[in-house]
């Protein structure tokens, strides 16, 4: 157990109470105990003022209470690299990267690396997508209804399905 040291200290002033400790104590633990007493002739309580002692910890792993994640460092990306390119260039770079929805920067990285970037479709894109694909459903309704009664029209109807659905997997 430590060795509790008690300092005295002196106050003109009821508001302002200052305590005075030795450095060498300080330097010795990371924390300090205050344990303020009041004389028993006084009847108002001292702990009311700034009586907290706060302790601070110089660990990083103390800085999260219990349960918490701790807080990741970033350790990628802190290499600036810089290009010259014309104003054209630079507007193409920013549409291609929002059709993509990616920051130019990124957009940059994957087209040098030669990863692999899909464009997003826009709300007009999946609306032509969503009416080829019903007219691909239609059309080979119709080439069942058709297939007994007259075979030559049911095999255009598929013909017709199936350069619908060749072009739905090149919207993909």
């Amino acid at each position: 157990m430590k060795k509790e040291k008690k300092f005295d200290f002196k106050s003109t002033d009821e508001k302002k109470q200052y305590v005075k400790i030795p450095i060498d104590i300080l330097h010795q633990s990371d924390s300090l105990m205050l344990d303020l007493e009041q004389p028993s002739a006084e009847n108002e309580i001292i702990m009311g003022r700034n009586s907290r002692c706060v302790f601070v910890p110089t660990k990083t792993s103390c800085l999260t209470p219990h349960g918490r994640k701790e807080k990741k460092v970033f350790k990628g990306k802190v290499d600036f690299v810089k290009f010259r390119c014309s104003i054209y260039e630079k507007k193409l770079l920013k549409i291609k990267a929002t059709k993509c929805r990616l920051s130019v920067s990124e957009f940059i990285r994957r087209s040098l690396f030669e990863k692999e970037i899909i464009e997003r479709f826009t709300q007009e894109h999946i609306e032509l997508y969503k009416m080829l694909l019903k007219y691909h459903n239609n059309f080979k309704s119709i080439g069942n209804m058709y297939r007994k009664r007259n075979p030559n029209l049911a095999k255009e109807v598929y013909d017709l399905a199936n350069e619908i659905k060749i072009h739905l997997k090149k919207f993909q």
